[in-house]
């Protein structure tokens, strides 16, 4: 399946929560699992079901790509650190990048800069419908919050122009090398 990219209205629009633990739902996982594995530039983290074009609140995360993937179903954020994290490294596929930018699938060659939670706790249900409170730390919490945007119907621009921030895009240099230039906004 193909990630929908933006100006897609299903990437700004609010999802409807999953109701029917069924076969269809095992089958949109399936779907989701194998998309998230095939996205390869940038590598994929995480994925939401508004991605795929399906408006239900369910996302997937696999923060490294020998990680196991994980699955919540009608997520929400029941708390959230006073500390921030400055962002994640950014996944561009260039390893001697060392930014902390933020990107999305949805919106290809572009990054910025969110501050996020560095800890939430978040409830959602499994799969088979059974309902979860956990808390996340780290790349997980940042991933987990970028996807619970998704299904809220908010992009991650969103909150870099919210506060203020700038966005990047990579460009190719006169001698062959790729860095982020900033986009001029006007």
């Amino acid at each position: 399946m193909d990630i929908v990219s933006v100006p897609n209205q299903a990437l700004t629009t609010p999802a409807q929560a999953v109701k029917s633990f069924d076969k269809r739902l095992v089958k949109l996982i399936d779907w989701m699992k194998r998309t998230l594995i095939a996205a390869k530039n940038p590598r994929g983290v995480g994925l939401a079901a508004p991605q795929i074009g399906e408006l239900y609140r369910i996302f997937i995360t696999r923060p490294a790509e020998k990680s196991k993937i994980r699955i919540f179903i009608n997520p929400e954020i029941i708390k959230k650190s006073d500390d921030v994290t400055d962002g994640l490294p950014a996944q561009t596929g260039v390893p001697e990048r060392e930014n902390w930018l933020e990107g999305c699938l949805s919106i290809p060659k572009i990054w910025g800069r969110v501050k996020r939670a560095a800890s939430v706790t978040l409830r959602y249900r499994d799969e088979t419908g059974k309902q979860h409170e956990e808390e996340f730390t780290g790349f997980l919490a940042t991933i987990i919050q970028h996807e619970t945007d998704h299904v809220n119907g908010v992009l991650f621009t969103k909150r870099v122009l919210e506060r203020k921030g700038k966005l990047y895009q990579p460009v190719v240099t006169d001698d062959g090398k790729e860095i982020l230039e900033e986009i001029q906004l006007k």
